[in-house]
């Protein structure tokens, strides 16, 4: 026999999380707004990891290891979300948050040229 998790508030609230973001969002200067967060904030960590690997220097391998692995997994993320109208902003973020990680990659790199 299977015991069903309780229905706390916490329970509800972090199930609802996702559905309260849809709404909020669809206000459009909210959600360029919270686009534009999210891809500056993606631009940064990308930055940082660049920085944080070029100046230690010891832990290339696995820095980049990392790296790929989590842009892999947001788009395995993003390819198995279906497509729909209410979706569309939980998938932009995927995709503005892996395009500003990689351009802050890509930035880093070109500073070393």
């Amino acid at each position: 026999m299977v015991n069903k998790l309780q229905t706390t508030n916490l329970n509800r609230t972090f199930g609802q999380a996702l559905i309260r973001l849809e709404l909020w969002a669809v206000n459009p200067w909210r959600r360029y707004s919270l686009f534009l967060i999210i891809l500056l904030t993606g631009f940064l960590l990308g930055s940082a990891i660049g920085t944080i690997n070029g100046v230690l220097a010891l832990m290339d391998p696995i820095g980049a290891f990392f790296t790929v692995l989590i842009l892999e997994i947001m788009v395995r993320i993003r390819r198995r979300w279906p497509v729909d109208k209410r979706n569309g902003v939980i998938i932009s973020i995927i995709d503005l948050a892996r395009i500003g990680l990689l351009y802050g990659l890509l930035m880093e790199g070109f500073k070393l040229l």
